[in-house]
């Protein structure tokens, strides 16, 4: 089918209404603030959504940091790239691993506090412009820290900043108070096929 030059007049038409209610909408949106932000959901992607928008805001020159909650030791292509280039962010893996890897739960509630303690600090910091805290939400869903406490800080959290926070099962008193919520849903996932984590896929 060959376009006519009706067919283009009228998409012309159609783009140039488009644009004005555009321009309208975006003209009643005036806020603007430090965001609360939560990727959760049993897809893939939570992470490294977040990591896309630290990249995105150091282009802006903003100060980023990052706080992993859960991945300890396990090595990374975002902590390899982080690790060898700190002038871009500050990179912190405080998590002790996986539960079923470190089988000590008293361990995982000490690594927690002590993340959380240093996401605090990172959130009050007034040098900083982005904080991720990536895989809150897991120690969130095991009680290894208590919801009621970190929703009561976000709430009262400056807003200068945003804060991005990742992983499956979100509390509902969390998403209750963000701004933006994404959920990752699976569609299909090559690990239920037979393979293993691929390098620069899924770490």
């Amino acid at each position: 089918m060959t376009d006519t030059p009706e067919d283009y007049a009228r998409h012309n038409a159609k783009m140039k209404r488009m644009q004005a209610a555009r321009e309208k909408m975006q003209a009643r949106r005036t806020l603007e603030r430090g965001l609360l932000i939560v990727h959760t959901g049993n897809g893939k992607g939570k992470s490294s959504s977040a990591f896309g928008m630290a990249i995105r805001s150091i282009g802006w020159g903003m100060k980023v940091a990052i706080l992993q909650y859960v991945k300890g030791k396990w090595e990374t292509g975002e902590r390899n790239f982080f690790e060898a280039h700190p002038d871009l962010a500050t990179f912190e893996v405080m998590g002790e691993g996986f539960t079923w890897d470190t089988q000590d739960r008293e361990q995982d509630i000490r690594a927690a506090r002590a993340a959380w303690e240093r996401s605090k600090a990172m959130i009050l910091d007034p040098e900083i412009d982005f904080v991720i805290l990536d895989e809150l939400n897991i120690v969130l869903r095991d009680g290894t820290l208590p919801a009621d406490e970190i929703v009561a800080f976000l709430k009262d959290r400056p807003l200068t900043k945003h804060i991005c926070i990742t992983g499956r099962h979100a509390k509902p008193e969390l998403l209750e108070i963000t701004d933006l919520v994404t959920e990752f849903g699976e569609v299909k996932h090559p690990y239920n096929a037979g393979f293993k984590a691929q390098k620069g896929v899924e770490y």
